[in-house]
C-alpha cells in the first residue's frame, strides 16, 4: 500500500521574542494546511536586519517554551548553528533532502510576502515550496502590497504555489513587545507565560542593557 506523502511545514523567524500571534499562526498552519510536521526555525545570522538580534540561545529557548504544547511542531536550530548569513532556500532545500517526496510549505506572514521578491533565490523557493501567507484581519493593507497571483515579478503566475491563511485580529508584534519591557509594562497578555518568565529571569530588552 502506498503511503500518503507527508506535508512538512517551515515557520521561521527572529522571535525576538515569539509571542501569542506566533503561536496562533503555527496552530492555523498545521490545521489548514494539514502539516504533519511544523519546523520552526530561529534564524541566525538574518541578512535583512537591521538591528543586532538577542543571541540565538535565548531565541531558542523562548521558542521550545512558547511552542512546547503545539502538536506537530519541531523546533529546529539549524540557522542558528549556520555560518555565515542564513537563507530560507538552504533550509528549505535541507528539508526536501530530509523528507524525500513531502509536500514542503513555507510560512510567511503578509509583510514578509512584500519584501518576497527581494529574498534570496525566490524563484527556485516557489518551485521546491507551497507560500503560505498568513494575513491577520488587522493588516489587510499589507496583503494587497502583494500580487498573489504572481508572487515574483518576471516569474509565470502558474510557476508557484501560494495559499492564503487568514487570522483574526492579533495587535501582537515582538517590537511592542521588546519596547513594553524596556518601559516595564507587563507583557503578559502578549506572549506565553513561559516566555515572560524567561524574559524576565534574563533580563532581556530591558532599557540600556544589552542581552546576555
Amino acid at each position: 500500500m502506498s503511503r500518503t506523502p507527508q506535508r512538512i511545514g517551515l515557520f521561521g523567524g527572529a522571535f525576538d521574542p515569539p509571542h501569542d500571534a506566533h503561536v496562533a499562526l503555527a496552530r492555523a498552519a498545521i490545521d489548514e494546511l494539514q502539516l504533519d510536521r511544523l519546523h520552526i526555525a530561529p534564524t541566525g545570522d538574518a541578512w535583512h536586519k537591521t538591528r543586532p538580534l538577542s543571541p540565538g540561545v535565548h531565541r531558542l529557548a523562548m521558542c521550545r517554551l512558547a511552542f512546547a504544547d503545539v502538536p506537530k511542531v519541531l523546533v529546529d536550530d539549524r540557522e542558528l548553528l549556520r555560518d555565515g548569513p542564513t537563507y530560507t532556500i538552504d533550509t528549505l532545500t535541507e528539508l526536501r533532502a530530509e523528507y524525500p517526496g513531502a509536500g514542503l510549505f513555507l510560512q510567511i506572514g503578509a509583510d514578509q510576502a512584500a519584501a518576497f521578491h527581494t529574498w534570496r533565490r525566490a524563484a527556485d523557493i516557489l518551485q521546491i515550496a507551497t507560500l503560505s501567507i498568513a494575513v491577520r484581519a488587522d493588516l489587510a493593507v499589507a496583503e494587497a502590497t502583494f500580487d498573489l497571483k504572481n508572487p515574483l515579478p518576471g516569474l509565470r503566475p502558474d510557476a508557484g504555489r501560494v495559499r492564503v491563511l487568514s487570522l483574526p485580529a492579533m495587535p501582537h508584534s515582538a517590537t511592542d513587545v521588546r519596547r513594553r519591557v524596556a518601559a516595564g509594562q507587563p507583557i503578559g497578555h502578549l506572549v506565553p507565560a513561559p516566555v515572560a518568565g524567561y524574559i524576565a529571569d534574563h533580563h532581556l530588552y530591558q532599557a540600556n542593557q544589552a542581552p546576555t
